[in-house]
């Protein structure tokens, strides 16, 4: 089969069928993100059990003047999956609407 661009290739689908694989795609991505904003909260659960605190309320008070290279540490991921969890958040909004509606064409 020659390499032609998919753009072309998808644009010779009926509309129905370009709605289905859009549809089918998002649901296959929206697992995906489901399952790395599933991680992300348990991490952000494992500080904040850990710690008996949250983010924001640590970065309120600041870090405490002797905390050691372990809470540093965990400082550091802890943005990590809040950034992590809010991105997943946003990708599961925007493909749930994707999923459940379609594409209007």
């Amino acid at each position: 089969m020659m390499d032609v661009p998919l753009r072309p290739r998808f644009s010779c689908l009926p509309n129905a069928e370009k709605v289905s694989v859009i549809t089918h795609g998002a649901a296959l991505l929206l697992s995906e993100w489901k399952k790395r904003l599933f991680l992300a909260e348990s991490k952000i659960r494992h500080f904040e059990d850990k710690y008996h605190s949250a983010l924001v309320d640590i970065e309120e008070k600041g870090l405490p003047d002797d905390a050691d290279f372990e809470l540093h540490e965990d400082y550091i991921m802890w943005h990590h999956w809040t950034d992590a969890a809010s991105k997943a958040r946003k990708r599961v909004s925007d493909l749930e609407s994707i999923a459940g509606q379609g594409l209007h064409w």
